[in-house]
């Protein structure tokens, strides 16, 4: 959707990042540190060391990142989101939020299906459609 915020793809997406093996230690820790490393002002050290704290669960830590990011606004979240395009480009690609079909979409499908049953209907021998009958003088 062209006027969906970045925020907005984020809050429909956290479901989906923070379920259950979705993202590894790992790949949330590149996250963090491309994030405090690349854009200081998005996330500092104090920041980051306490997203990537052990001791904390990674389901805990991924979600008061997430929360962290939606309060500071649309950039650091389209930053997060570049970030794991970047670290983690087959989930990226599937995330809820770039799944939704355009308008194009459904409309190339009804104008298919609507060419298709009119070409039914058309070439039907049994039926006197109006298309193919003869003209009355």
């Amino acid at each position: 959707m062209p006027d969906q915020t970045y925020c907005d793809r984020l809050r429909q997406d956290t479901a989906f990042l923070t379920s259950n093996g979705r993202l590894s230690e790992q790949l949330v820790d590149k996250i963090i540190l491309q994030l405090n490393r690349v854009y200081p002002q998005i996330l500092t050290i104090k920041e980051a060391e306490k997203f990537r704290n052990p001791k904390a669960p990674l389901h805990s830590r991924l979600s008061n990142l997430i929360a962290h990011l939606k309060k500071k606004g649309d950039k650091p979240c389209q930053e997060f989101y570049r970030a794991l395009q970047i670290n983690a480009e087959h989930l990226y690609n599937n995330l809820p939020s770039r799944k939704v079909l355009s308008p194009t979409f459904f409309l190339a499908c009804f104008s298919i299906a609507a060419g298709l049953a009119f070409f039914m209907y058309c070439c039907n021998p049994g039926n006197k459609s109006l298309i193919f009958s003869p003209r009355l003088e």
